[in-house]
């Protein structure tokens, strides 16, 4: 079964974060990405940026991840 620990490596061999956290059920997981690669994308790039560093394992092992995606600075404003 994935497991959000899983994911959270995952995410973090493949991009340079600040700060990752994930929860799930096996299912269905929630991810905070926080990434200086964020800087100046939009939500679909930064999304494609996770799934990007997510791989084959978005289609074969994760069947549903909502994510916030966030750079440093819009991090400190919330």
């Amino acid at each position: 079964m994935t497991t959000p620990d899983y994911i959270k490596r995952a995410i973090e061999a493949g991009l340079a974060c600040e700060q990752v956290e994930v929860d799930g059920d096996g299912q269905h997981f929630q991810a905070l990405i926080v990434s200086s690669a964020f800087e100046g994308l939009n939500r679909v790039k930064r999304h494609q940026l996770v799934y990007g560093a997510l791989g084959d394992r978005m289609r074969a092992e994760i069947h549903a991840l909502s994510m916030q995606t966030l750079t440093p600075a819009e991090r400190n404003k919330t």
